[in-house]
């Protein structure tokens, strides 16, 4: 990849069916290899806190936190769109969702800053899109409300689920934001969502259907502590290092036998 990625370049991507490749980083030193391996998007996610801090949950995850991780991160950076997670309560209204992108823009060098959650968050997209921000959005399984949820669990299984799903996406769309992320959703409603809208959708455990793939990096290299998620798969397993890891994760995703239906959600 030799040029930089923008938003006007996932939506090309989406539109020449070109599958879009994603990873979380959390630091330099994997931020380079991820981008000499291909991936068009990198998200410095709160997921930081599980998978580097330890924690059970992201809502420790600081705003403070992910300044720091970002800034890590676009010190590497040179190519790769950066997306970077707006944390728990760090956007509870609309004045605190703008000084909280701002520091992530400001100190953290993010391209675009995630929000989780449908129909509460569009005012908050709405400002910081007519401000000059650029908002991915987040469907789905929301790690921030998993004590709402009831636990890390498939959303919209049920067709007032499915519909609401697919009305917060096409909102969201409306309020500017730029991409959306699909996080544990049936596949049949992933393809769905993404044939609605003309934003990129992402996916995570969503099925082949999305414009993209993600996964957390330590996912990806089958550094995960007991049980690994459904939607997973080990790359480094069988590969010459991380770098064949994170090439043969690309090529996956770009020529679609990533996600594979032992990876998805019926």
């Amino acid at each position: 990849m030799s040029t930089f990625v923008t938003t006007a370049t996932l939506r090309a991507l989406k539109q020449n069916g070109e599958k879009i490749a994603c990873l979380t980083s959390y630091d330099s030193s994997f931020t380079h290899l991820i981008e000499d391996a291909g991936v068009e998007v990198v998200l410095v996610g709160d997921s930081l806190g599980m998978v580097v801090q330890g924690q059970d949950s992201t809502l420790p995850v600081t705003l403070d936190d992910m300044c720091y991780h970002a800034a890590c991160v676009a010190r590497a950076g040179h190519t790769a769109l950066r997306v970077v997670d707006m944390p728990f309560m760090s956007y509870a209204d609309t004045r605190q969702a703008l000084e909280s992108a701002a520091r992530l823009m400001r100190e953290g060098g993010a391209h675009l800053v995630k929000l989780e959650g449908g129909q509460i968050v569009a005012d908050a997209v709405r400002a910081l899109t007519a401000h000059g921000i650029p908002v991915c959005a987040h469907l789905g399984l929301i790690p921030q409300s998993v004590n709402q949820l009831g636990g890390y669990r498939v959303q919209g299984r049920d067709a007032a689920a499915a519909q609401q799903l697919l009305d917060d996406a096409r909102l969201l769309e409306d309020a500017g934001a730029s991409a959306v992320v699909l996080e544990c959703v049936p596949t049949a409603l992933a393809k769905e969502i993404t044939a609605a809208i003309n934003i990129p959708t992402i996916g995570i455990g969503a099925g082949p259907y999305c414009d993209g793939q993600v996964l957390v990096l330590y996912d990806m290299l089958g550094i995960v502590p007991g049980k690994r998620p459904k939607f997973t798969r080990d790359f480094l397993a069988g590969a010459d290092g991380i770098p064949q890891a994170l090439q043969a994760y690309v090529a996956a995703v770009k020529d679609g036998s990533f996600p594979a239906p032992e990876h998805s959600f019926d």
